[in-house]
């Protein structure tokens, strides 16, 4: 199986999911039947904010993009498109719930909660070990050309 990610993006060079970026995170999106869309990820120790626990610029990017994979796929289904729209984040706001530990592989989460012709509202979650330790809700928007996004994932 391939990542969204891979599959419509596989020049970006996005620091959170990017293929080509070789310091980048490396977030790798999977669009289950169910609408929802997973991700696993392997903190570094290098992302440590202190011994032991994730640093939380680390979990607000890997989850911002998730999410924005999560919308861009749900905008493209929902068109009939055969790749996604080009997607930025309006907002998104993140509840750090519980220490995020750094030695294990985290597990990741995200619907869309509203669907409309050129936005999505996604909820998202990072877990654990089962244990949710951040949640994200954000509004994430398809953009059209003459925005310096446009486009930007064939770079």
């Amino acid at each position: 199986m391939v990542s969204l990610q891979k599959e419509f993006a596989p020049r970006s060079i996005c620091f959170g999911c990017g293929p080509m970026n070789p310091d980048g995170l490396h977030v790798s999106s999977f669009a289950g039947a169910d609408g929802v869309v997973r991700a696993e990820f392997q903190p570094l120790l290098k992302h440590q904010a202190f011994p032991g626990v994730l640093n939380g610029g680390i979990i607000g990017a890997i989850l911002d993009c998730h999410s924005n994979w999560t919308a861009a796929y749900l905008l493209m289904k929902g068109s009939g498109l055969v790749v996604p729209p080009c997607t930025v984040t309006a907002d998104f706001h993140i509840k750090l719930r519980a220490p995020t530990p750094v030695d294990a592989v985290l597990s990741l989460t995200a619907h869309g909660v509203e669907v409309l012709s050129d936005r999505v509202k996604v909820k998202a979650e990072l877990r654990s070990a089962g244990r949710v330790t951040a949640t994200c809700e954000g509004t994430f928007v398809a953009v059209k050309e003459g925005h310096p996004a446009y486009h930007r994932w064939e770079v």
